[in-house]
């Protein structure tokens, strides 16, 4: 498992002033958007906002560095991409660390269906639908001892394959992580 600088770890007090910020945000637009139902009569119309975002947006307008860094990129430039055979491996601070193949988790856990609302910093966003299954169903699996804190993602590096990690865009494998409390 790698071990982090210091200096590469955001201090608390400011993950914590972020999210101060977006709470007073949200509560501050929740009110807003209350008082407005409220002005209306209690009766929400529909907006352009709550339809489902296109199939071609969705499967062509991506933000995937792995296959370059133009928003049509992931859709022409992952064509030939293959899956198969793939692995997961979970280890680390757990009881029970394990590798666990593709195949393997589509038969282990129902797909659930869900909308979601994805937004991207960069200011679009767009409404899909998602078929999947909650994390900690897998992570259910291994058992995280007392000691563990984060869960570290680590994304495939094939260069072969993913013609974006032939560039310095970001470190490669990327890698991304969650805190578990």
């Amino acid at each position: 498992m790698k071990k982090y600088k210091y200096s590469e770890i955001t201090p608390e007090n400011i993950y914590k002033k972020r999210r101060f910020f977006i709470k007073t945000l949200g509560l501050g637009l929740g009110s807003l958007t209350l008082n407005t139902m409220t002005l209306i009569g209690n009766s929400v119309a529909s907006t352009d906002q709550d339809k489902i975002t296109s199939f071609e947006d969705i499967t062509t307008y991506n933000n995937y560095y792995e296959f370059g860094t133009g928003k049509s990129d992931p859709y022409i430039k992952s064509q030939n991409f293959k899956t198969k055979p793939w692995t997961i491996k979970i280890e680390g601070e757990v009881d029970k660390p394990m590798e666990i193949s593709v195949d393997e988790i589509l038969s282990s856990f129902l797909s659930e269906e869900r909308i979601l609302k994805l937004r991207c910093v960069e200011g679009w966003s767009m409404i899909i639908p998602w078929n999947g299954f909650s994390l900690n169903q897998l992570l259910s699996k291994v058992s995280f001892t007392s000691k563990a804190k984060f869960v570290e993602f680590e994304s495939i590096y094939d260069p072969t394959q993913m013609s974006g990690q032939r560039y310095p865009t970001l470190n490669w494998p990327y890698k991304e992580g969650l805190r578990i409390d």
